[in-house]
């Protein structure tokens, strides 16, 4: 009998939900969803980075109860998978970032919103998650400002600043963008465009660490700084006044041949050790075991993307996505992790250390 039988439950594969979510999708947006930079490079060895660590379980350490709760920035969340922000939800499925919002609510999560959001504040909001927005400043500072105060006012407890697109990365796109074939207000549906020109909505190229300060001051929220793969960047962010660090390659989809973010994660967990300054991590989460892996290099939580945007378009028991596809997959994803930290000898995530792993070439 299989084991995931005698388990009583289904095993997480991302993979089904991957090759379910291309079979339903237009090709332009599955494109969109699963592309990266370039010879997509980085996207490729996002997953296989985490596959190179190696486990050295604890024996005998009473496993009887285990418990995946964890806090961010002082948020009580059941999960450290948490939801990444990522634009066009609404191209999975019409609810969008409104289901995905609804799900993360009930498995205990939270989610970071896209500046790029198809989905109301104020649907999202209503969800009851705990949720972070994340945005991308516009060279019109004044849509930014508005845009932050809109967010703040729907519940949003933190800004999520990405860093690593000063300019948006190239992709070698086969056939339609995804821009030709989906609805104007898919993206940036909370953004005051009225009489905006559109390249004052492009994504600023100026930014430099005083941008942090500046976030902050506008809005009396913690600031995550997302994108960070280099230590040096991760200690001046902190001292600019982020609370935290994401490290992350942005799914391979910016600068290809960075470097992948399991590589890069335990040098900057050092960098800023003893700061304060919590970090996460994101980029080729797949499984369970990557999950403990990151958490094992120093993460304090995880973010996962293209696997929400898989769930949502097409996953769940009855496979049509939406609240249910991507609650199933939340609600698995943090049950394989529960299964991984008893047979790895943890109890709690702050049981989970580094002399658990070890890196193999």
């Amino acid at each position: 009998m299989p084991d995931e039988l005698v388990r009583g439950r289904r095993s997480l594969r991302v993979d089904d939900l991957r090759e379910r979510a291309v079979q339903v999708l237009p090709p332009p947006v599955s494109e969109y969803f699963n592309s990266g930079a370039r010879e997509g490079l980085s996207a490729a060895e996002a997953a296989t980075a985490w596959d190179r660590v190696r486990f050295l379980p604890r024996m005998l350490r009473n496993v009887s109860a285990v418990s995946t709760a964890t806090s961010v920035l002082g948020q009580q969340v059941a999960t450290p998978i948490l939801v990444a922000p990522m634009a066009m939800q609404k191209a999975a499925h019409p609810d969008g970032e409104a289901a995905v919002a609804r799900a993360a609510a009930a498995s205990g999560s939270l989610m970071a919103v896209s500046t790029n959001s198809g989905s109301k504040f104020a649907d999202i909001g209503a969800a009851g998650a705990p949720w972070w927005l994340q945005v991308y400043v516009l060279r019109d500072r004044g849509v930014t400002a508005a845009l932050l105060e809109g967010a703040k006012a729907a519940g949003a407890t933190a800004i999520v600043l990405t860093v690593d697109t000063p300019i948006v990365g190239s992709k070698y796109i086969a056939g339609q963008s995804i821009y030709e074939v989906v609805p104007d207000d898919f993206r940036l549906v909370n953004a005051a465009k009225a009489g905006v020109p559109e390249a004052a909505l492009e994504q600023a190229d100026d930014l430099t660490p005083d941008d942090v300060g500046w976030l902050r001051d506008l809005t009396g929220l913690p600031v995550v700084v997302k994108g960070v793969l280099r230590a040096d960047d991760a200690r001046l962010l902190v001292s600019a006044g982020a609370s935290a660090v994401q490290v992350s390659n942005h799914g391979g989809r910016q600068l290809d041949q960075a470097v992948a973010t399991a590589a890069a994660l335990p040098e900057i967990a050092a960098a800023i050790s003893g700061t304060g300054a919590e970090v996460y991590v994101d980029s080729g989460i797949r499984r369970a075991e990557h999950v403990l892996a990151a958490l094992a290099l120093g993460a304090r939580a995880v973010f996962i993307g293209r696997p929400v945007l898989w769930a949502l378009a097409a996953g769940g028991p009855s496979g049509q996505g939406g609240e249910e596809g991507v609650a199933d997959l939340l609600a698995r994803f943090t049950a394989d992790f529960r299964e991984v930290m008893a047979l790895a000898g943890v109890r709690a995530p702050g049981e989970i250390s580094a002399d658990l792993v070890r890196r193999v070439p």
